[in-house]
């Protein structure tokens, strides 16, 4: 076991499951629902547009997602919306809301494999129930230490939860998806950041990697954290 590292953190969605992914879908259909009133492209912009001004309103998630859409509708529409497509909006948040849960590759392995040397805390944004039961359906409950569902990932977040739950940031690492939220502020939280790319990128989580710093790596799946923790 590394003499450094005590605690892991995991982001959970396109961390641990695939997330996003669901969320193009239902973008897709979104879409073609609007489609007599505006084209596909302008259509994603105001999307968001409107998901970026409602971050501190709804928070992150699939319900502030469907109100984003809803809004979206009533605007590029001038109101004229049918209420049949808000219907069918509502009802593909449901679908998402009621997706099972698909994990990564080599997630339950290494989740598994790491939880009898570490202490793991998953640090997730999102909505509190939707977030709860995507890690009840994962299976994945038994091997964490903690569990932090949060608004916002910024460095006092993972200062906070590496001090609750470890022996504080200097002997953590976070693994994640995005370099907004998992990586750059753990690092500068004092910790270490693991980007795990994922095949989709949200635009909001976009952010310039830290290329060069000392507690930065990147991994092309959780099959390859052992190997960084071994050299470390």
């Amino acid at each position: 076991m590394s003499q450094t590292i005590t605690t892991i953190g995991f982001d959970a969605d396109d961390t641990l499951w695939q997330n996003e992914e669901f969320f193009r879908l239902t973008e897709a259909r979104f879409a073609e629902l609007l489609c007599d009133f505006v084209a596909p492209d302008h259509l994603g912009a105001r999307l968001l547009q409107a998901e970026r001004r409602n971050l501190g309103k709804y928070g992150f998630g699939i319900k502030g997602f469907v109100l984003s859409m809803i809004e979206t509708a009533i605007e590029v529409t001038d109101q004229q919306v049918p209420a049949s497509v808000i219907a069918e909006i509502i009802a593909a948040g449901q679908e998402m809301l009621e997706h099972p849960i698909h994990l990564l590759p080599h997630v339950a392995d290494t989740v598994a494999g790491l939880s009898a040397r570490y202490k793991l805390v998953m640090i997730t944004k999102g909505d509190l129930l939707d977030q709860e039961r995507k890690l009840a359906q994962s299976g994945l409950g038994e091997w964490f230490d903690a569990v932090e569902i949060v608004s916002d990932k910024q460095p006092q977040t993972y200062i906070r939860a590496f001090m609750r739950h470890g022996d504080g940031p200097e002997r953590a690492m976070m693994v994640g998806n995005s370099m907004k939220s998992d990586v750059v502020p753990a690092i500068e939280a004092g910790g270490w950041g693991i980007h795990v790319p994922a095949r989709y990128e949200w635009e909001i989580e976009k952010a310039e990697a830290p290329l060069g710093h000392p507690r930065f790596r990147v991994i092309e799946d959780l099959s390859r954290l052992g190997g960084v923790l071994r050299a470390i």
